[in-house]
């Protein structure tokens, strides 16, 4: 199955969904939640996102949006995982009370060698 998404109206609303690598639970901490809700307001504000709903699960999202300012969708949504995937890590590396740093970052990097096409240390995928 393919891991990019396909829009067939760059102005249409979609519903997508993306999960953290193996299911892992990121999103127990506040801290890596508001990472990504800062990233969601930033794509609001930064790049035309406008989001209509969306449900932070403790492994995965779903997300309701669409392009308002003539970026490709798949492009905006590419640029907030990208960008969401490299704050999370460091904010893991950078977090002293993270009990599972080691075990996540291994979990990370072993999907990125599972699948060739992520870049090191991927977190969100489709």
């Amino acid at each position: 199955m393919s891991r990019n998404y396909k829009f067939g109206n760059p102005e249409g609303l979609y519903f997508v969904s993306f999960s953290v690598v193996y299911w892992l639970d990121v999103f127990t901490r506040n801290s890596y939640k508001n990472i990504l809700l800062e990233s969601l307001t930033f794509c609001q504000e930064q790049k035309g996102m406008e989001i209509v709903a969306w449900c932070i699960m403790t492994s995965h999202v779903h997300l309701v949006f669409k392009s308002v300012k003539g970026q490709k969708p798949e492009l905006l949504l590419g640029d907030f995982k990208k960008f969401t995937s490299r704050a999370l890590v460091k904010a893991i590396k950078e977090n002293t009370r993270e009990s599972r740093e080691e075990f996540l970052l291994e979990q990370f990097k072993k999907s990125c060698n599972e699948f060739v096409e992520r870049p090191a240390l991927s977190i969100l995928e489709a």
